[in-house]
């Protein structure tokens, strides 16, 4: 369903039909609309900026005070030395799933966790404040 634009978005992103800064040419990062998640094994997941603010840890990175090294470049670029790729696929599927569901009145679909990544899922969501 929704949880797969990631993936339409990412493959956009690969063939060049997405612009991933609106103002090519400017420093101001905060016009970038996707941010680059980087795992411990080096697997990168471009995601919505506007998704990925749902972690007040990378919310801080991205608009806190100061000269954070993970807004330089063209896209903001996170490094996460202890999350691994698996579990930083299932964070980002829970952001699009959180803004997907923000604002619905009534019940909603579950969103599906496997047994063996509840306690690293945990672990991840205390340290990005999620």
């Amino acid at each position: 369903k929704k949880l797969r634009n990631i993936d339409n978005e990412l493959g956009r992103i690969m063939s060049g039909s997405l612009d991933l800064d609106e103002n090519p040419g400017s420093e101001a990062k905060e016009d970038s609309k996707y941010i680059k998640l980087i795992s411990k094994e080096g697997a990168e997941i471009i995601c919505s900026k506007k998704v990925a603010v749902a972690s007040g840890t990378i919310r801080a990175m991205l608009t806190g005070p100061g000269k954070w090294k993970e807004n330089s470049g063209p896209v903001p670029t996170i490094h996460f030395e202890t999350i691994e790729a698996s579990v930083l696929e299932k964070v980002v599927q829970y952001f699009y799933y959180k803004s997907q569901h923000d604002n619905t009145q009534g019940p909603i679909e579950k969103f599906d966790i496997e047994l063996g990544q509840i306690i690293p899922l945990l672990i991840a969501a205390n340290y990005l404040d999620t």
